[in-house]
């Protein structure tokens, strides 16, 4: 099974916004039929954006989201990422990078365009980068 990192904006369609795209991502991920993968820094920045009164989440729909992304989701250590060769100007789209880096082969999706732009580059060192959520074999 091919890892799968989700960047940020990916896990507001699926536990958020339970985008009709994306529902197929939140079973397999339920069924464990997916390795998804996070980090420190990705699960704290997801918390910290469901926080935002953009999204007007009550505390508890928050905890809910954030529990079950903790047991779904493999949790590397930040310690132990590689340093992708391509840089994000965002630091926090950078950790993402890093992440799937580390854990080749491995599929990122995302939906941001600086990280798309290194799609070509990546795929060069087995880490495919799409906004495409039918990716994932099904």
């Amino acid at each position: 099974m091919k890892s799968v990192v989700f960047d940020t904006n990916v896990l507001l369609d699926i536990f958020v916004f339970n985008d009709f795209r994306a529902i197929h991502l939140k079973q397999k991920l339920i069924d464990q039929k997916i390795d998804a993968l996070a980090s420190p820094k990705t699960i704290e920045e997801l918390a910290d954006v469901i926080s935002r009164p953009l999204f007007c989440l009550e505390q508890d729909a928050q905890e809910k989201i954030m529990s079950q992304w903790r047991s779904i989701a493999r949790v590397l250590s930040d310690e132990t990422l590689l340093s992708a060769p391509w840089q994000c100007q965002d630091p926090d789209d950078q950790v993402f990078l890093n992440l799937a880096y580390t854990a080749k082969p491995c599929l990122l999706i995302s939906k941001d365009n600086e990280v798309l732009k290194l799609a070509n580059r990546a795929i060069k060192e087995d880490l495919v980068i799409t906004s495409d959520y039918n990716a994932i074999a099904q």
